[in-house]
């Protein structure tokens, strides 16, 4: 990434050599313990939904393969981005975990689907076949090799004083960069329309019954101090508010966007939870009084 005592003099040398993160600031070092936070929650993420599906042994009638598919395509398409888009250092780290996460979610329902005989049909067992290929195989890409840059990329250094005329002020992207954003922009894509078969089945079964709460509880709370590391990370020197915001729009997007669709899945809980409760209240109580 470049020389600590030339990039980033006033840093943590620690973080630097751990994270590859200049860590200048107050705003810097929020960044970095957000986005540590975050892969903390995405790594808890999964194991609350292992464990109901251990009990309950109805993954493949509770969770959407859909659901789990799109969250897989997003996920691979976040980490050949993050890498190809030069993101930050955390931002890789993070990608290549949720793919491993997703290979053991969909290996999760591939087992229960066959345990319980309603195995998916042969399209979808070929899709999913082919996404776990291509999870795999990003796992293990080089970013650093990839692709010729236009011009050379400033390193992140110190923050420059920068008035309202330049707020824009124009960052080129490289061409390594265009590709790897247009892959985050896929990846937006499938997160935000992952959750939607998802949100139809609990609908249509009126129920979330199989589904762990802590999942999405976990998955909120995680894209909310994800999204919000990017956004207090200091932008390059020499380089705007905006055009940062710009250059990591698509996986702001994908993090900060899912939230609200994990929120309705929460609110189903809620709404099929009371609905139980309803149904499950005798009509009359002990004393012979119909309830109300």
């Amino acid at each position: 990434m470049g020389n600590f005592t030339t990039d980033c003099p006033n840093g943590s040398l620690f973080i630097w050599n751990v994270l590859k993160e200049c860590t200048e600031d107050g705003r810097d070092l929020a960044s970095v313990v957000l986005g540590l936070f975050s892969v903390l929650c995405f790594m808890m993420a999964a194991f609350p939904q292992c464990y109901s599906s251990y009990l309950k042994g109805n993954m493949d009638q509770a969770v959407s393969i859909w659901f789990l598919m799109g969250w897989l395509a997003g996920d691979s398409c976040n980490a050949l981005g993050a890498f190809l888009a030069q993101q930050l250092p955390i931002q890789i780290y993070t990608a290549v975990y949720y793919v491993v996460v997703d290979v053991i979610m969909v290996s999760l329902y591939i087992y229960y689907a066959v345990k319980n005989r309603s195995r998916p049909d042969g399209t979808v067992i070929n899709a999913i076949v082919v996404f776990v290929m291509f999870g795999a195989t990003v796992s293990l890409f080089p970013g650093n090799h990839l692709g010729s840059p236009v011009q050379d990329v400033p390193k992140f250094t110190r923050r420059s004083l920068l008035a309202f005329p330049h707020f824009f002020a124009n960052q080129e992207f490289t061409t390594q960069e265009i590709i790897g954003f247009t892959i985050g922009s896929f990846s937006s894509v499938f997160y935000l329309t992952s959750r939607l078969p998802q949100l139809c089945r609990n609908w249509k079964r009126k129920s979330t019954e199989g589904i762990s709460p802590f999942l999405f509880t976990l998955m909120i709370v995680g894209n909310l101090t994800y999204g919000l590391s990017v956004l207090l990370k200091e932008p390059r020197q020499g380089q705007s508010e905006g055009n940062y915001v710009v250059h990591h729009l698509p996986w702001l997007i994908g993090s900060l966007g899912t939230m609200g669709l994990d929120v309705a899945i929460l609110f189903q809980f809620f709404i099929y939870q009371e609905q139980k409760s309803d149904e499950s209240r005798p009509l009359i109580n002990s004393s012979g009084h119909r309830a109300l």
